[in-house]
């Protein structure tokens, strides 16, 4: 729930009448904090690095929770305060020392101010600050995950709009770049990576963001998942996160999931006219598939019957119609509306008892029908009006748009009874479009087609659309193996790892692992790994002569990682490695040096090998196999610096991958025996 949240904090300084405000802070404060594992800073720290005063102000405004301590007159504390107050509308929390004195002894300056007296906050002990901790937590968790304003400016004002946080939370344009060349080369893994990146930092949300897009645009919607929830979780109420998610669980068969995301925009006031109709047209149309799901398997002679039986048309055509009342310029909704409402219609006359069963009477049945063709005259008269202004805005910019024509189309096929007429304008529609557009129009009339509606126009239109190029996507493979493992023993290490001399006995006991995991998994297996001297060349030459397909991920250039990898271990494991670079078609990298990017340099304890190692364990996640193994040759030691491969046995372990561990002591015991220094 909490990662990536930010928090700012708003206190006095040192010791003021008689309470240590930084023992406050180190025993109740920030061991809150770290239970939540949210970070943030104090104005404090801002003023230490030099930064001015607009950068107080900044984080006030952007802040996921400010937490003030108002147990004294502090003039700072209640000005920043107060600019929170009128910033932001939640997740402001208040804390105040118990007075000391007792009430009858007390002077005004020992209250609450009178603006803040209505406001609920938690009194701690100033001499036993920690005594509430539990206590502080709970209600940190109970703000944290609350829609409740705690602002009284809001409170007071309720159609005061609150600042959107993202035009204040620039999101570095290194790392913008960084997306846009991942995605540009479909390298999933580096997406994924950027995001778990982005959640570090200030920015994250918007970072998020950015990422997200682009995953959606790749189609990689199980990690686009996981982005948008991160967004979602700093921000509940985020229209484009829940309009993305409410697309992104269609797409994965989550259409409960889909319906409470799409439910959450619809409750967000200041959503768009637009983004209303736009999630009012993904309920329908999740509506639409527990509709059409029950009868699609059916023989076509019983599925007009199963289909007329449903309530669920009918409720389908309403959503997609109270989409098209919220925005009447998004013809979208309009068409999907009457194409259900046409069915309905066709279906009842085909299946009058089964209509008219519906009623008490058989005049009921006529009078619901009756009205029922009213609505798709008036819908007939707005989707004409809405699809001949989007023509004309586009023919007055001097543009154009495969959307409206492919709706003109739809609406021909809807209202013309000429199926010539209905073919010629799907062509002029479709020709030279891409097989997105011409699945996303086909997939309206096979609707039509599977229930024997309008098969004069249903033969007409689909022989009209031109051929859809050809995208056989590779069949995901059963199991990926992800490997990691120690690289040759240089000539004067001490303490030995890998001996040149035990290569023979690493690539045994490598083969063996694999022809294990070939056993036990139903389909094909895919190695993946970087390329280093020692392990990592054994592993894909063994899969080489296992007829294993193999991926290559590089933390540096080829020259460059050849230099400093391989090289060091000889000139035969050179000659190796560029053998096998030379079979694979492209092989990324992460980097073109070992220093991490500005952007990301400040995050603290992190380097350039431990983001290698995070990398391509997404890189391995994100083919998308349904199992996932670490395939470890490892000594059981720490290594010799961070990033190592006991690093990656830990992500892989996190991650949820079965662990298989070739341990070295074991297995190289004779040459470690005889080296006298068995680790």
């Amino acid at each position: 729930m909490t990662e990536g949240m930010r928090v700012f904090v708003v206190r006095p300084f040192g010791t003021r009448d008689g309470i240590d405000f930084e023992t406050v802070h180190a025993k109740l404060i920030q061991p809150a904090f770290d239970h939540f594992d949210i970070r943030g800073g104090t104005t404090g720290e801002i003023l230490e690095s030099g930064n001015i005063r607009e950068d107080i102000f900044q984080q006030l405004l952007v802040a996921d929770l400010v937490v003030a301590d108002v147990s004294i007159h502090n003039a700072n504390v209640f000005y920043e305060l107060g600019i929170r107050h009128a910033l932001q509308p939640k997740r402001t929390f208040l804390l105040r020392a118990k007075p000391t004195k007792p009430r009858g002894e007390r002077t005004p300056e020992d209250e609450v101010p009178f603006d803040l007296q209505t406001d609920r906050y938690l009194e701690y002990d100033p001499q036993k600050p920690e005594g509430i901790l539990r206590q502080f937590q709970e209600a940190l968790a109970q703000t944290l995950t609350s829609d409740r304003q705690d602002s009284p400016v809001f409170r007071l004002l309720p159609d005061l709009a609150a600042q959107d946080r993202s035009r204040f939370l620039p999101v570095p344009l290194k790392f913008r770049e960084e997306v846009e060349a991942a995605a540009k080369v479909g390298t999933l893994g580096k997406l994924a990576l950027l995001g778990l990146e982005a959640r570090e930092f200030p920015w994250a949300a918007e970072g998020l963001r950015v990422v997200g897009r682009e995953q959606f645009k790749c189609k990689a919607y199980t990690a686009a998942r996981t982005t948008w929830e991160a967004v979602g979780e700093l921000y509940p109420l985020d229209v484009e996160a829940n309009l993305l998610l409410g697309t992104i669980y269609q797409r994965l068969k989550d259409l409960t999931a889909s319906d409470l995301a799409l439910q959450r925009v619809l409750a967000n006031t200041p959503a768009s006219p637009a983004d209303r109709a736009e999630a009012y047209s993904l309920i329908a149309r999740n509506i639409k598939e527990r509709w059409r799901a029950p009868w699609a398997e059916l023989v076509p002679d019983q599925r007009p019957r199963q289909a007329s039986r449903s309530a669920s048309l009918l409720e389908a055509y309403r959503k997609y119609e109270q989409g098209f009342q919220q925005d009447l310029n998004s013809f979208y909704p309009g068409l999907n509306a009457l194409s259900l409402l046409t069915l309905a219609l066709e279906l009842a006359r085909s299946q009058p008892g089964l209509w008219s069963g519906r009623f008490r009477s058989d005049t009921d049945a006529q009078r619901e029908l009756d009205s029922l063709e009213q609505q798709r005259g008036k819908l007939l008269g707005a989707i004409a009006t809405s699809l001949e202004a989007a023509k004309k805005r586009l023919e007055k910019a001097g543009a154009e748009d495969r959307w409206v024509d492919i709706g003109l189309a739809d609406f021909c096929f809807l209202t013309c009874e000429r199926p010539t007429q209905v073919g010629y304008a799907y062509e002029r529609a479709l020709t030279g479009a891409p097989k997105f557009y011409i699945d996303s129009a086909q997939a309206q009339i096979r609707l039509f087609e599977q229930l024997g509606v309008f098969p004069e126009r249903v033969k007409a239109a689909l022989d009209s659309f031109p051929a859809a190029p050809a995208e056989t996507a590779p069949a995901a493979p059963g199991r990926v193996i992800l490997f990691t493992g120690h690289m040759i023993d240089a000539p004067n290490r001490t303490r030995p790892r890998f001996p040149p001399d035990c290569e023979g006995k690493a690539r045994d006991a490598i083969r063996e692992a694999l022809r294990q995991e070939r056993e036990r998994t139903p389909g094909a297996l895919l190695g993946v790994s970087s390329a280093a001297n020692g392990g990592d060349i054994l592993f894909l030459e063994v899969c080489a002569e296992l007829a294993i397909a193999t991926r290559v991920f590089l933390p540096l250039p080829v020259d460059r990682f050849r230099s400093e990898s391989v090289a060091p271990a000889g000139s035969d494991w050179v000659q190796r490695f560029d053998t096998l670079m030379a079979s694979f078609a492209s092989i990324p990298f992460l980097s073109p040096s070992d220093e991490l990017p500005p952007w990301l340099s400040t995050r603290p304890n992190y380097n350039s090998w431990q983001r290698a190692n995070l990398w391509l364990l997404q890189e391995a996640v994100a083919v998308g196999a349904m199992h996932l193994t670490l395939l470890a040759l490892w000594d059981g030691t720490m290594g010799d610096g961070p990033g190592g491969t006991e690093h990656m046995i830990r992500l892989a372990k996190a991650s949820g991958a079965a662990t298989t561990v070739l341990n070295t002591v074991g297995l190289f015991a004779d040459s470690f025996a005889d080296s006298a220094a068995i680790p």
